[in-house]
């Protein structure tokens, strides 16, 4: 009994459970040496002891232990005995195991349900990655990889990348099937990604305009008949030869495509029969995509489908159907809420939060684009067949706004009342349209605020400034955030060079719509006349953020440039200028200016030329370039410059003096000599003019005389005072091409011609006959053949026609 421990023995809190009744104690039987040898000898076949009577409890007994010693049984009632010890270590008691607790384990060993004192778990075992399945797992993960890849690579816009990618995943799926057929599970291979990495090709290929081998992608997957629904794809290849404008096979595919999928997809099919009536309408056979559109709209009617509807029959000229479609277009229903339901109210306070929640929320964004996009094929339906529906166009426009008026669409009236005013406009019909808008002025503020708005830019148009104003004011009244009015207001201002008020109103409209490219524009505009240079230069670079290609913005920060003596810059942004627009004389000749400015004439004259060959009437060109000829000694050139510029001359007096004979015949001898095409038509009105003058002449030789024949001669003085005045100053204008042989030789070549224009009357002074010059029709070389300069040899006859006597100086004359 020295090794027996008696579990009331112990102070131990855990002690007790681990003791049970070595009876039970299968774990060990293999080395309980008491066990092993019952069984191999008769002491173990010993009749169970058994109570004499029926019902009768078996009383306490004694069970041998392992060393053959005999232990009783508690009762009950008590705790089980500990079992007995061998070599310190305590075998349990019963067959229940606690939490933590081992029947190896001694008693009082230390606590441990974790087993952390058996320390750390093994290393796991390596995978065998040269095994054909690991081999076929980690190439089909890298196929789904480059898949995934080549799709995150088109989504980004890399549609170079995305297609390398599919490549690469095509090349590693073949790679995939070879190796599954080589270990012989070719029965395993993965349709699915099969089918991905085809189709992701072929998507690649469309994406990079490659179609015939997209083509070829879609027919692989088409054909191969293990993949369901492979048919679907022909709907892609059709897309593909509808952008190859191959539209008989575009037709027949969609078709194919159409009785491979079911009626269960009543989408999708009215979709594909919708691309039909489109590539219908690219054939012009407008019957056949009547007859699609019109089953469309009778099975899933759409606003679309309906707006190609009414272009079909507009195309064949059929008034009564376009009226039919415009009231199938308006009456499409678009499923969306109503926006009432988007109104918070004063009293649910959380009902108010999901509201703000969801009034800018994707969905209610998709609902407004749609509406949007719906209002907008009804304007333009309307606008289309209002002047075809019937014989007048108003006529038209009246019955397409009952219409609406009738319709879900109320709002867009009025909307079309004005559009019917800018028809006006089109036409020319000024009056029509003044009254059309004005018909608004007593409806609601926003179409009040849009019709006054229009009349005020109309007058503005017409330089009536007061009525303009009057009208933006009645715009603004109506809607002050309205950011056209405030600029029609601030225009208004701004030519009554109150400029400081301009910009006041230039910039509220700024801060009622920030993305008013007008409003920036003419406040730049103001702070340029108010010479506040560099707020002007700020809302100009501002402006050419937004309007990155706008010619206007880049000339006027040139401009700005050059006024705040800067030419580098303003060279460079005139070469943006002339990048836009390469043809832009005006931008040519300023950038000739600069150069010349900053003392480069050879690239002044390359940009003066270019400017004279885009626009050849430019005296200001002129003038440079016949000067820069004669200061190369290069006089021969500069002659065709100053003919040019008498040209341009001659045509300004022609166009106050029509019916001046002289002048005309200057005209004829100048084209005639430039070889130019109007050298017909001056010579046609010349004949006229003159025919025009013997009748005249005619009617006054056979008057009346007396009294009629002194008024008769008081005309004839009057008309030749006003004769001679025109042909002295046409005289002077042509003394770029002689000299006066009179004239001593040793006259000063420095003289300007500039100094005789000069001595011209003004352009609101009258003409005065002057006394008679001596007129020579010779040509003299006017350097004159003192001066030690090579003589050109060139000399010139002039009949006929009488030129004033001048020297030609170096400058040139003022424009």
């Amino acid at each position: 009994m020295e090794h027996v421990h008696l579990a009331v023995e112990e102070d131990d809190l855990y002690s007790g459970y681990n003791d049970y009744n070595p009876t039970f104690d299968s774990e060990e039987l293999e080395n309980d040496v008491g066990f092993q040898q019952a069984v191999r000898t008769s002491h173990g076949r010993r009749p169970p002891m058994t109570a004499k009577f029926p019902g009768t409890p078996i009383g306490p007994r004694s069970l041998a232990s392992s060393f053959g010693a005999r232990l009783h049984m508690a009762s009950s009632m008590g705790r089980p005995m500990t079992g007995a010890v061998q070599d310190g270590s305590a075998r349990p008691m019963t067959a229940v195991k606690a939490a933590g607790y081992t029947s190896s384990l001694s008693r009082g060993s230390a606590f441990d349900p974790l087993g952390q004192s058996r320390g750390p778990a093994p290393a796991l075992e390596a995978k065998n990655e040269d095994t054909p399945e690991e081999k076929i797992k980690i190439l089909e993960k890298k196929v789904n990889d480059l898949i995934e890849e080549s799709c995150m690579a088109q989504s980004m816009g890399a549609l170079q990348v995305a297609l390398e990618k599919a490549k690469e995943a095509g090349r590693k799926e073949r790679a995939l099937v070879r190796q599954r057929e080589q270990s012989g599970s070719a029965d395993h291979i993965n349709l699915d990604l099969t089918y991905s990495v085809l189709l992701n090709l072929a998507n690649q290929y469309t994406n990079n305009e490659m179609y015939p081998e997209a083509l070829n992608s879609y027919q692989i997957i088409v054909k191969n008949k293990m993949f369901s629904n492979a048919g679907r794809l022909k709907v892609n290849m059709a897309n593909i030869y509808f952008k190859q404008k191959n539209y008989p096979k575009a037709i027949k595919f969609y078709r194919m495509a159409l009785d491979q999928i079911t009626n269960a997809h009543k989408e999708m099919r009215i979709k594909i029969m919708q691309n039909i009536g489109v590539v219908f309408i690219c054939m012009g056979q407008y019957t056949d995509a009547i007859t699609s559109f019109e089953h469309i709209m009778s099975e899933s009617p759409n606003i679309k489908t309906g707006f190609n509807l009414i272009l079909c029959y507009y195309a064949i000229g059929d008034r009564e159907r376009m009226k039919k479609a415009f009231q199938k277009l308006i009456s499409v229903p678009l499923g969306i809420d109503d926006e009432d339901k988007y109104i918070p109210s004063n009293e649910d306070t959380s009902s108010n939060m999901v509201i703000e929640a969801i009034k800018n929320d994707k969905l209610h964004q998709m609902e407004r684009d749609l509406k949007t996009l719906a209002e907008k094929y009804i304007m333009t339906a309307a606008k289309l067949i209002a002047p075809a529906i019937e014989t007048l166009f108003a006529t038209g426009f009246d019955w397409c706004v009952d219409m609406v008026k009738s319709s879900q669409y109320v709002e867009l009236a009025n909307d079309l009342e004005i559009n019917k005013a800018i028809t006006y406009l089109r036409q020319k019909d000024f009056k029509q349209a003044v009254e059309t808008l004005k018909a608004f002025e007593k409806k609601d503020s926003r179409v009040k605020s849009a019709a006054a708005t229009n009349l005020s830019f109309l007058y503005f148009l017409e330089k009536d400034y007061d009525q303009a104003d009057r009208y933006a004011d009645l715009a603004m009244n109506a809607d002050r955030y309205n950011p056209a009015a405030l600029i029609n207001k601030g225009n208004t201002v701004f030519v009554k060079q109150d400029y400081e008020k301009a910009a006041e109103f230039y910039k509220e409209a700024l801060r009622n719509d920030s993305s008013c490219t007008e409003g920036l524009y003419n406040l730049g505009l103001t702070y340029q006349r108010l010479n506040r240079l560099e707020e002007a230069l700020d809302c100009f670079l501002k402006l050419h953020a937004i309007l990155r290609n706008s010619s206007q913005v880049m000339y006027q920060l040139a401009s700005l440039y050059e006024l705040l003596e800067n030419p580098e810059q303003a060279i460079e942004w005139l070469m943006q200028v002339i990048s836009v627009t390469p043809t832009d004389a005006q931008a040519l000749a300023k950038l000739g200016e600069l150069h010349d400015g900053e003392g480069d004439k050879s690239q002044a004259f390359q940009y003066y030329y270019e400017s004279f060959r885009y626009f050849p009437s430019n005296i200001h060109v002129i003038e440079w370039l016949g000067a820069y000829y004669i200061e190369t000694q290069f006089c021969e050139k500069a002659i065709q410059y100053f003919e040019r510029k008498a040209l341009e001359t001659y045509k300004e007096i022609h166009r106050k003096f029509p019916e001046n004979v002289e002048c005309l015949r200057f005209l004829v001898r100048l084209c005639t000599d430039m070889q130019l095409k109007e050298a017909q038509d001056y010579a046609t009105k010349l004949k006229k003019v003159e025919k025009m003058k013997e009748i005249r002449e005619q009617r006054i030789k056979s008057g009346r005389e007396g009294s009629a024949r002194s008024r008769r001669e008081g005309r004839e003085s009057s008309a030749g005072s006003a004769g001679e005045s025109v042909v002295i100053m046409s005289q002077q204008v042509c003394a770029c091409f002689c000299t006066d042989s009179g004239r001593s030789s040793s006259s000063t070549k420095g003289e300007r011609l500039s100094a005789k224009m000069r001595s011209l009357p003004g352009s609101n002074e009258p003409y005065e006959a002057s006394s008679p010059k001596e007129l020579d029709a010779s040509y003299v070389d006017p350097l004159g053949p003192q001066m030690d300069r090579p003589k050109t040899g060139v000399k010139k006859r002039v009949e006929d026609d009488d030129f004033a006597d001048e020297e030609l100086g170096d400058d040139l004359l003022p424009e």
